[in-house]
């Protein structure tokens, strides 16, 4: 289960994950409370301001993939904490002038886009160093290893910062964030370089990322494994968004409230990505089909529940579901494409992952101020189950997935679910 831990590079990676995660989640509620309060309970305001955060991804990722191929990914992750601190700084700035009960909405727009910018370059970077400091035979341990970590933290920073705001205000949540981002450069620092699994760094040329888009577009697994991820995330996984405005405006609650509909969903994710990483076998397409379906249908089924007690108990398989999805998809691509082209297909990855929240939160948003709070749930869900759907009929149709038929002792054919195999075509 924790395979990739015995690699000291990645043991430093996990350490410097957690205690930067923690005060990523804690200014993310903060965030998302700060703007509800400053317009008024606005769910169209929300909408915008991850749009302003997401919205980098969609001209940044593809690039900071293409410099994943062709430059030392340590240096460049040590170069995005270096700026992931700058902006730190002027969280802390905000921070400061909220204490003083002097920020406004536009200031959190601006730090949101600035942040933005920053994880747009990093996060393909992030994705496709894993493989460098644990190899192939434990990547899928440790894909599973980061998302625990990420979860942990997503689990321990939301319920602490649901508190602090309750008691201190959501400035000095923003403050406490603002010292957190040494962790990982300092982790980056203390790797032991010649431990890892270096890939030799693709040869700067003209139309790499037209290369990339080409490479993706010829592999008919990928193309819907990429273009369901897309539909999902942009529609389904609104939960910062829909759950802030679902405890404010439809149970009336405060932000422990909000930030503990957090927690729960995070428990979820927690214990899918403990179910991942005792996983012995790499997960194939039939899992993440599987997944889509389930999680579309558990998140209509939240929108759907009358309190808020039946709506924080079922985030937790939602949770679950939601980490199975997107860690099948991350396995299936970070194992299936060449080193020379990882970092452009996890660009694009990030690009379908979180290019589209900018078009869909706003939409969403708007949803949930014309015609419920529930809406985003209930629409994401549909959206999320009509698109697995979709998709397991597609790769039926072109031999990408087939249902094998099992003979039982009573001598009749049935076809069963647990007897779906999947041939994913390179």
């Amino acid at each position: 289960m924790f395979a990739a831990l015995k690699t000291h590079n990645y043991r430093l990676w996990a350490s410097g994950q957690i205690v930067s995660l923690v005060g990523t989640w804690m200014q993310r509620v903060a965030q998302d409370w700060l703007v509800l309060t400053l317009s008024g309970g606005n769910g169209f305001a929300v909408g915008i301001v991850m749009a302003l955060q997401f919205g980098p991804t969609l001209f940044l990722s593809v690039w900071g993939g293409v410099l994943a191929d062709r430059y030392d990914k340590r240096k460049l992750l040590m170069i995005t904490q270096v700026f992931a601190a700058v902006c730190g700084l002027v969280l802390g700035v905000l921070g400061v002038l909220d204490v003083g009960g002097m920020v406004e909405l536009w200031h959190v727009y601006v730090i949101a886009f600035i942040l933005g910018c920053s994880s747009a370059i990093d996060a393909p970077v992030r994705q496709s160093f894993t493989i460098e400091m644990v190899g192939k035979e434990t990547l899928a341990n440790a894909i599973a290893l980061n998302s625990m970590t990420f979860n942990m933290a997503r689990i321990v920073g939301p319920a602490v910062s649901g508190v602090l705001i309750t008691l201190v205000g959501t400035g000095w949540v923003f403050l406490i964030n603002a010292v957190s981002f040494a962790a990982v450069f300092g982790a980056l620092v203390a790797m032991n370089v010649g431990q890892l699994f270096r890939v030799e760094p693709t040869p700067r040329a003209k139309g790499q990322v037209r290369e990339g888009f080409r490479y993706v577009w010829g592999r008919g697994d990928l193309r819907v494994l990429l273009a369901t991820v897309f539909m999902v995330s942009t529609f389904g996984l609104n939960f910062p968004l829909s759950l802030s405005v679902l405890a404010r405006n439809t149970f009336g609650s405060g932000a422990d409230a909000y930030g503990l509909l957090s927690t729960t969903l995070a428990v979820g994710t927690l214990a899918g990505a403990t179910l991942a990483a005792r996983r012995a076998s790499a997960p194939r397409l039939r899992l993440f089909i599987g997944a889509v379906i389930a999680f579309g249908a558990f998140e209509l089924i939240v929108g759907l529940m009358p309190n808020y007690l039946l709506v924080a108990l079922l985030l937790i398989p939602t949770g679950a579901l939601t980490l199975t999805f997107t860690t099948s998809a991350m396995n299936i691509l970070q194992m299936s494409v060449p080193s020379d082209m990882r970092g452009r297909v996890m660009g694009i990855y990030m690009l379908c992952f979180l290019g589209g929240t900018p078009l869909g939160s706003p939409v969403l948003g708007w949803l949930a101020d014309a015609l419920d709070p529930r809406a985003p749930l209930l629409f994401g869900g549909a959206i999320s189950l009509a698109t697995g759907l979709f998709a397991a009929v597609y790769l039926l149709r072109h031999n990408n997935l087939r249902i094998t038929v099992v003979r039982p002792a009573d001598g009749h054919r049935l076809p069963t679910l647990d007897t779906v195999a999947v041939s994913t075509k390179v």
